[in-house]
């Protein structure tokens, strides 16, 4: 059984290689020039994919280990209006990159709502666990200025995503964990 695809990958990194571009002009970013760098890709990329990225492998990983079959997707069309409105220079920056499609291996589907409520929290709590990790470092560790804007902006970025996602509002990871926990509860 194959973990993950040559198409999951490619994804990962067209994902990746968009997010860094979509964030290379954050203000922390700036530089003298505000023309193209790999190494300003690079460090954009570096700051802001690891929690897109984690938060849907970890929403793979363990729908996988909960009978289910996952796929990771980019969402080129999110993407596309990611890098429309960055390019557009737009205070708004809302998109979604990715995304985990999840099925069951046979229906009816034998996994439950607990296993439901598992694998939609799964990637919330990476970005929680990288939001407090990223904050115990700045706060107690001494680092050059490069690295406390990486762990600044990895700090920022993964508490957004934790809230965001864990709102009990339907598409959101938190309206799946939530929905998944009472159907447990009162089943």
């Amino acid at each position: 059984m194959q973990v993950i695809s040559v198409q999951e990958i490619i994804d990962i990194v067209i994902m990746t290689l968009a997010v860094g571009y979509i964030f290379i002009d954050l203000p922390v970013l700036k530089t003298r020039t505000t023309k193209f760098s790999w190494q300003r890709l690079k460090f954009a990329a570096m700051m802001t994919a690891p929690a897109i990225v984690l938060h849907e492998l970890a929403h793979k990983f363990v729908g996988l280990g909960v009978g289910l079959i996952t796929t990771f997707h980019a969402a080129y069309f999110w993407l596309g209006i990611g890098i429309v409105l960055k390019s557009l220079h737009s205070p708004l920056l809302f998109f979604v990159p990715g995304y985990v499609s999840i099925t069951c291996p046979a229906v009816p589907c034998a996994v439950g709502p607990l296993q439901q409520a598992f694998t939609a929290v799964s990637g919330p709590l990476v970005n929680l666990a990288l939001w407090l990790g990223a904050a115990y470092l700045l706060k107690n560790k001494k680092c050059n200025y490069r690295t406390t804007v990486l762990f600044f902006v990895t700090k920022q970025i993964n508490m957004f995503l934790f809230i965001f996602n864990m709102l009990p509002f339907p598409i959101f990871d938190g309206f799946k964990f939530y929905q998944g926990v009472f159907l447990w509860f009162v089943g």
